[in-house]
């Protein structure tokens, strides 16, 4: 059973959590109490590794789901028609005790789809579930890669229709392409002028409003989310920590139960938060590592307890974590105050009116014993792409980057030498002019078009074009809405052809 971090709703079904999305005055569905798991068990996993693990932990969860039901969402998603690997999200020795879990072998090249190809089976079978007979639109804020994961997972689903609104001018080229040149008879794309934050609050707001909400009904709609706000999107991203750290054991590469580390490029807290289900489950890891760019406000925070998103929103070169509001940390916080809703509530509404909120020293102590975090700024970004091409042969991508630099630091701070898996969330293709301009220079990027750079460094680095993001220039651009950052919530009574208040 689900409850709200906010305690302002009953407690729901998985399937009634997965379709809601969000909390519908506010808040985020948690899982009541977090299911232990014996690795022993696990350890005797064989053959297909990944889909046997993500039936067993899913199935923990899922509760009004049947075994069968879990099994063909599983085999739907996890196959070799939306993944490259048969390991879905592949490990690569860096160096000394450093791997790689590269997680965008997906259909759009980024870590979302480890979680947007499933999600969408769990949502059209939970809408069976609930009996509803209306239509679900799927409402989605993008960074740059949640976007066209989502576009990819639920274009033509029957009775759903997503848009997806993303920061005009804020993310890759790449990343526009692939979300603008979407097909799909229910795919509707908006830029929007204004960033990330921008973007996430409207949603949430209108996820909030029950006027607007009850127009959506008399019109044959009801709301949900693909942002990892809605917890089907959180929770397949678990088991790619089990699959981690069981092929470290296969390979011989640590004992049975060993601790170890992770490092996580962090923006919206969701994918670190998976990690951290993880670890109360019963993985044995020894930190997690959150590692964030120069919109620092999750390193600031860990550092000090308090949460400001009071300052200057920089677009960096790692756009996906140009984020100042990161939402899964409420679903945090909530969990590590033993699941106070009355602190989550205040401290959301001062985050809501002063921009700011600071936890106790009890709080932030807690925090520290699981948690570490630090930043890399654009320079040292590139610095890293630069030194592990050259030192190791190995080509990351910005956001990558950040999580080797913070880890690097790590090391030399603490002197910790557990072995550590960092997160790779996205192909070095999707921020080809940021990553061959870290291999090559400045001058090789410049006057090129970003399609020409794509193809350079598939030539510099000796990769292959990822297959979702070739020919893009070839596609035709069938999304070009711009609307005004107070004009998203017009945008979707355009879309559903409705008009509200």
């Amino acid at each position: 059973m689900y409850v709200s971090t906010r305690g302002n709703y009953k407690k729901a079904r998985a399937s009634e959590a997965i379709k809601l999305g969000m909390v519908p005055k506010g808040g985020l569905f948690v899982p009541d109490s977090i299911p232990m798991i014996s690795m022993e068990e696990l350890y005797k996993i064989d053959g297909d590794i990944y889909q046997e693990l993500a039936e067993i932990i899913l199935n923990l969860y899922l509760g009004d789901y049947s075994e069968e039901e879990v099994k063909d969402c599983v085999i739907s998603a996890y196959n070799m028609d939306n993944f490259e690997y048969l390991s879905m999200a592949p490990l690569v020795g860096l160096k000394d005790e450093a791997y790689i879990l590269e997680l965008w072998h997906g259909p759009t090249a980024a870590f979302k789809d480890m979680a947007l190809q499933i999600m969408p089976y769990f949502l059209s079978k939970a809408i069976k579930k609930v009996g509803s007979e209306k239509e679900v639109v799927i409402l989605v804020a993008t960074s740059g890669d949640t976007g066209k994961a989502a576009l990819e997972g639920f274009k033509n689903v029957p009775g759903i229709k997503i848009i997806v609104f993303f920061p005009h001018n804020g993310v890759s080229k790449v990343q526009e392409l692939q979300m603008t040149t979407t097909d799909g008879n229910n795919t509707y794309v908006v830029a929007v002028k204004g960033n990330f934050d921008d973007c996430q609050s409207a949603v949430k707001e209108i996820f909030a409003d029950s006027s607007f909400k009850g127009i959506l009904d008399n019109h044959g709609y009801e709301l949900s989310s693909a942002n990892s706000i809605n917890w089907g999107r959180l929770l397949p991203q678990i088991v790619y920590y089990f699959s981690a750290y069981l092929e470290l054991v296969k390979k011989q590469q640590i004992e049975p139960n060993e601790k170890i580390n992770f490092v996580v490029p962090t923006g919206n807290f969701g994918n670190i938060l998976a990690g951290w289900y993880a670890y109360k489950m019963g993985l044995p890891i020894n930190k997690l590592i959150c590692a964030s760019n120069e919109n620092k406000v999750l390193t600031d925070f860990f550092s000090t307890g308090v949460y400001d998103r009071n300052r200057e929103f920089k677009q960096t070169n790692s756009p996906s974590m140009d984020i100042l509001i990161s939402s899964n940390l409420e679903r945090f916080l909530f969990e590590i105050t033993n699941h106070d809703a009355e602190k989550i509530n205040q401290w959301m509404e001062e985050l809501n009116t002063t921009g700011q909120f600071t936890v106790s020293e009890q709080t932030k102590n807690a925090i520290g014993t699981i948690l570490a975090a630090s930043s890399a700024s654009e320079k040292e970004t590139l610095e890293t792409i630069n030194e592990v091409f050259y030192a190791e042969g190995y080509t990351l991508d910005t956001h990558t980057a950040v999580g080797v630099k913070v880890y690097n630091e790590y090391v030399n701070k603490t002197g910790d030498k557990s072995k550590t898996v960092i997160d790779a969330t996205a192909s070095p293709f999707k921020f080809n002019s940021s990553v061959l301009e870290a291999i090559k220079g400045k001058e090789a990027v410049q006057g090129k078009d970003e399609i020409d750079i794509v193809k350079e460094l598939s030539e510099v680095s000796g990769l292959p074009i990822h297959r979702g993001l070739k020919d893009l220039d070839k596609k035709p651009v069938l999304h070009k809405t711009v609307c005004e950052k107070d004009e998203i919530k017009k945008a979707v009574e355009k879309i559903l052809g409705i008009v509200g208040k």
